[in-house]
């Protein structure tokens, strides 16, 4: 073979590697319609998987997988055999006592000696302003409806396996930090961006206290940047798309939307190049997503560096013109100074978020030098067992085919809820031996303490209600909610999930302990979440009381930005395996590193991402973003209003009437009397649309009615707490 074979060859072979992609992407299509359409069927009453699996060309395994109420009621699937642990007895009933004052975690319940949780009504004295509480009385007795087996939202693939911790000195290895690795108080300034706003529909550009109208045809990113600057030539450094999604434009010329967005970012810019970074605080290069990306940009001969970002990472602008957006921005810049003097909005939530938590950190005390980053080995296996919010839709025929209603519930700002305690410290493994071995002092402290808890679940014969904890479900990252009475799973909770399934007000489940991670309590988000708590009550009040229509849509606005600074600073915390996102002119393709996975292409453009795995992030801290969520989703199902002496969350909810869960927010058939006093973490009536209604069996089916319960709702409203 010579060389002209050689290179034609190779053309050859990327053409079919490009037609390879594309059939790819025709065939990824084609089985998530096909998914979907199994979901449908499967709400069906008398749908059966044996008809079905033929029709779709699948096993009946694979059709479970995909609509598990399809399983035979004999099947039971048994987590695989798991070391021995120790078994976590349900309390007994406890007397009612005087509610204590202070702030408390939603759920909290004092285990006891022996790996049995007690019936004692007092905690240790590690918080005495956090006392406990007492268990939910039992609920009147109503009718067993259907045991509830449900699915995450399009879930489906081969069965996950959660990982463990090595046993002896390998595992015990991974209890430590990382050297040199700390979150430390910043010795330096942010420096503010210049900022303007800009409708692509309509062309409104608004920069301070000017307006302008450019020409945008094709609304491009080389387009927009140089009518930007055409009508500002001195520049500005973030440009925040508020409307138009210009990255969606030629959504219909590819399968995917981040394949749309990535042609768009990558799209002939004359006289621009992408960014190659410049500063501690910059970022390099595009980031590719579908609804939200950022464009980075810089001048081919000078030196002026532009963002392309959308205005949706703080909060859905719902249509409000660019001038609104931005007295969003200043208001909320506005009431952040109040507690930050220093504060400056960057370029997304997370960024500003984190940021703003950094200048909390104290620079005298216990942790005047920061607090250390887990080794990379924990933190792999708190980004592998410790899930975020709760997505779960329940079918037909666990729940009616014809619902009477469709009423939404969601917790209003409901992470700040739960940021009072998050674990420090250098981390103590608890084996089930080690457990066992404790006194019920010993015990208390450590269930009640901040950990992660490797536990076999065991769902009571008796149970007709939804799952309690979280198991890995098919797929990379999903998680499903076991609830078929006599069913045995294997996972990772935190301890307010753990009390949640002993003292729920149905009938406890039996926990067994295998092995945990343990910290000491301390408070390092606590400054941060109150400053933000206050911001947020303060522009709520200013959306509520101001009279002129824009300011209060601008207040409200203002708010919602506070809640995603708290929501992704959070999220910011669990610090994902990285993924870089990267192009290549189609001319010098041998330059796509040899690990990367194509992910687009056009005739001058390759892009490619691959994973660079855990970076030295002085700010990781998946253990916090981890207790935060176990907290979350246990306060979903069952919360103690004090104030009102009652509970609220699904498990208060009849047997039968919920119909889904999404993150903050839980769906039933029916109104339930749960309080509402404007606090974090009450739950909020946005939505009742009455029935009957055609149950939903896909996600987009339910927020479709999700949306018409919330517009019928704010148009019909109802007292509160209906």
């Amino acid at each position: 073979m010579d060389a002209k074979t050689y290179n034609a060859q190779l053309a050859e072979l990327r053409a079919l590697r490009d037609d390879i992609k594309k059939t790819q992407a025709t065939l990824a299509k084609l089985e998530t319609d096909r998914a979907r359409q199994i979901t449908a069927l499967a709400g069906y009453e008398k749908a059966k998987a044996e008809r079905i699996a033929p029709a779709a060309g699948l096993s009946l395994a694979d059709i479970v997988a995909i609509a598990p109420i399809l399983a035979p009621d004999q099947l039971t699937n048994p987590a695989p055999a798991a070391p021995t642990g120790v078994a976590v007895e349900p309390p007994e009933p406890a007397r009612e006592t005087a509610p204590p004052s202070g702030p408390e975690p939603a759920q909290e319940q004092v285990p006891s000696r022996a790996g049995t949780v007690a019936p004692a009504m007092t905690r240790p004295a590690l918080e005495p302003a956090a006392e406990p509480e007492p268990p939910a009385a039992p609920s009147a007795p109503r009718p067993a409806p259907t045991p509830v087996t449900a699915a995450p939202l399009s879930a489906h693939g081969a069965q996950r396996t959660l990982p463990g911790i090595p046993e002896g000195p390998d595992g015990d290895r991974w209890f430590a930090h990382t050297a040199n690795l700390a979150s430390t108080h910043p010795n330096f300034t942010q420096q503010a961006r210049s900022t303007v706003f800009l409708d692509t529909r309509t062309g409104v550009l608004v920069h301070r206290d000017q307006t302008f109208r450019i020409d945008l045809p094709t609304a491009g990113a080389g387009e927009i940047l140089n009518a930007v600057f055409h009508v500002l030539p001195d520049g500005v450094e973030r440009i925040y798309i508020t409307a138009g999604a210009p990255w969606h434009r030629q959504a219909d010329q590819h399968p995917f939307l981040k394949d749309t967005v990535a042609a768009w970012l990558n799209a002939p810019t004359p006289g621009w190049r992408t960014d190659t970074g410049r500063g501690k605080d910059r970022m390099a290069g595009h980031f590719v997503h579908p609804r939200n990306p950022v464009g980075r940009y810089q001048r081919e001969h000078g030196e002026q560096h532009v963002e392309i970002r959308s205005a949706g990472e703080w909060f859905d602008t719902d249509g409000a013109d660019p001038a609104v957006i931005r007295d969003a921005f200043v208001l909320l810049w506005k009431a952040l100074r109040r507690y930050w003097p220093d504060a400056v909005l960057m370029g997304s939530p997370s960024q500003t978020g984190r940021d703003l938590w950094t200048r909390t950190i104290p620079t005298k005390g216990q942790y005047a030098d920061g607090y250390p980053v887990l080794s990379e080995e924990l933190r792999g296996l708190f980004h592998a067992t410790a899930g975020q919010g709760r997505t779960e839709l329940i079918t037909p025929p666990h729940v009616p085919a014809q619902l009477p209603a469709l009423v939404e519930y969601d917790r209003t700002f409901a992470y700040a809820k739960h940021t009072w305690k998050s674990g420090v410290g250098t981390p103590r493994r608890v084996t089930a031996a080690t457990f066992a071995s404790w006194s019920q002092k010993e015990q208390t402290k450590a269930l009640f303490a901040c950990g992660h808890w490797h536990v076999r679940a065991t769902v009571p014969h008796t149970w007709t209600h939804i799952g309690i904890l979280p198991a890995p479900a098919p797929g990379d990252r999903a998680w499903h909610y076991p609830a078929t009475p006599g069913t045995t799973f294997t996972t990772w909770a935190g301890g307010p999930e753990i009390h949640t399934a002993l003292s729920n007000p149905h009938t406890p489940w039996k926990i067994e302990i295998l092995d945990g991670i343990l910290f000491d309590d301390g408070k390092p988000l606590d400054d941060w979440s109150k400053k933000l708590k206050e911001a947020w009550s303060s522009l709520t009040a200013q959306a509520d009381l101001n009279g002129d229509p824009d300011q209060r849509t601008a207040a409200h606005l203002a708010a919602r930005a506070v809640r995603a600074l708290l929501l992704y600073g959070i999220g910011a915390f669990a610090q994902r395996p990285r993924t870089v996102t990267g192009t290549t002119p189609r001319t010098m393709e041998r330059d796509v590193p040899p690990d990367a996975e194509i992910i687009g292409f056009d005739d001058q453009t390759i892009t490619w991402q691959r994973p660079t795995g855990f970076t030295r992030d002085p700010n990781a801290h998946p253990e916090w973003a981890a207790h935060i969520w176990s907290s979350a989703r246990a306060a979903l199902l069952s919360q103690r209003h004090r104030d009102d002496n009652t509970y609220a969350g699904a498990l208060h909810a009849p047997p039968g009437t919920i119909v889904a869960f999404r993150t903050d927010a839980v769906y039933l058939t029916q109104p339930q009397p749960w309080p509402h006093h404007s606090q974090p973490g009450d739950y909020l009536n946005k939505g009742h649309l009455p029935g009957p209604i055609t149950a939903p069996t896909t996600e987009d089916e339910l927020l479709t009615l999700r949306d018409r319960g919330r517009a019928a709702h704010h148009a019909t409203p109802t007292p509160e707490g209906a």
